[in-house]
């Protein structure tokens, strides 16, 4: 069992909810790579996060859909450092990372009409690029 990850004063995993593994991790390392598991993978289920509102658990699962199994267990890689405890608080603070992330409301974006100098600009350029053209078809005559 993993340690539990307080993620702000109020939102918290426990540690049931998370589950640890280590495996072996490909790249830099020689040898040693074949023998240590220094790759850490940690799978968390969403809806045992404590105190995480609904509208942000919407948000996450949004946001990490492409790394949810099966089970619907969220799962977090991390193989950065050759140290498997390193790797470990590594992907402990992704997780935490993208949780405060998703507790950020997005500012809804407002409806605005294009105003009266951009369109006069937009029909400008456009008038201009007709111009041009009309240049060019009257020179192989």
């Amino acid at each position: 069992m993993a340690d539990p990850i307080q993620v702000t004063t109020t939102v918290r995993i426990p540690s049931d909810a998370i589950r640890f593994k280590a495996v072996r991790a490909g790249g830099a390392g020689g040898q040693n790579v074949n023998k240590v598991s220094s790759k850490v993978e940690l799978r968390i289920d969403l809806t045992a996060i404590e105190g995480l509102p609904e509208d942000a658990l919407v948000r996450l699962r949004a946001a990490q859909r492409n790394r949810l199994d099966a089970e619907g267990l969220w799962m977090i890689v991390s193989d950065r450092t050759r140290d498997q405890l390193k790797n470990l608080e590594d992907a402990r603070e992704k997780v935490a990372e993208a949780i405060r992330a998703a507790l950020v409301r997005p500012i809804p974006r407002r409806a605005t009409r294009p105003t009266k100098g951009s369109k006069e600009r937009r029909l400008d350029s456009k008038k201009r690029a007709s111009a041009t053209k009309q240049q060019r078809r009257g020179s192989f005559d």
